[in-house]
């Protein structure tokens, strides 16, 4: 597994953004962030070693994890970049976007239904920015998609926008100032995927998590590490199949 940021910085545009850990980070540097620059790593796919060998390897490749790869202040870069990940077929390229409303003004002319290598992720985090963006996510020409509900920040119902979804993450936020997560909304998403045969991934509590009705705060390291002990993943049922 590859990280990926050819550009950096970001604008917050959505309720999830409120404690944005970019935002954060940068703070701490004395960095603006809403200033959207390239970085040393712009052309990392395809750098090549004295033997001709790529310098990135094969496999998962986590793309703009440090901003988003659909922000407008990276128009004039992108078709860079889909080259390169045509290029490199031996590398899944998944990100992230909170703007997936301009998905259909930022493909290369040649995307027809997707490229097989690329995995698209919508966020939200409410009820309201689930129906507005899964319902354009929904009839996007994209071959592999994912929901990501982190931090999710209320009870949602998703399961009318699942059927071409190969996995949906949940998860709360980390911070001082976070908002809550009720367990309970957890575990609903997860009975809509179960219910459509959906990859399900608790991915983190939240700092403030509340459980049978307590509030409970949790720290940082071990957010993570809480959600895994919940052992409340979903495979679908093909997916372990074929595994046996």
């Amino acid at each position: 597994m590859a990280m990926y940021n050819p550009w950096r910085g970001c604008k917050k545009c959505s309720d999830g953004c409120l404690h944005c850990y970019i935002h954060k980070g940068d703070s701490k540097r004395n960095v603006n962030t809403n200033e959207i620059v390239k970085t040393k790593d712009f052309y990392k796919p395809i750098e090549k070693l004295k033997n001709g060998n790529y310098k990135m390897k094969s496999g998962l490749v986590y793309m703009c994890f440090s901003t988003d790869f659909l922000i407008q202040e990276a128009d004039e870069w992108r078709n860079e970049i889909w080259k390169m990940i045509k290029e490199r077929q031996d590398c899944t390229f998944l990100f992230l976007t909170k703007r997936i409303d301009r998905f259909i003004n930022c493909i290369p002319d040649d995307w027809n239904d997707g490229y097989d290598n690329v995995v698209v992720c919508c966020t939200i985090e409410n009820q309201k920015n689930a129906d507005y963006k899964l319902s354009i996510f929904k009839d996007l020409p994209i071959k592999h998609k994912c929901i990501t509900a982190q931090p999710l920040l209320e009870k949602i119902d998703i399961e009318k926008y699942l059927d071409s979804i190969e996995l949906v993450v949940v998860g709360g936020e980390s911070d001082i100032n976070a908002r809550v997560l009720d367990y309970d909304w957890v575990l609903d998403i997860r009975k809509q995927c179960i219910r459509k045969n959906v990859n399900f991934e608790f991915r983190q509590c939240g700092t403030y998590t509340i459980k049978d009705k307590k509030k409970y705060k949790i720290q940082t390291k071990d957010l993570i590490k809480q959600a895994k002990l919940a052992n409340i993943n979903f495979k679908k049922e093909d997916e372990k199949n074929d595994r046996n």
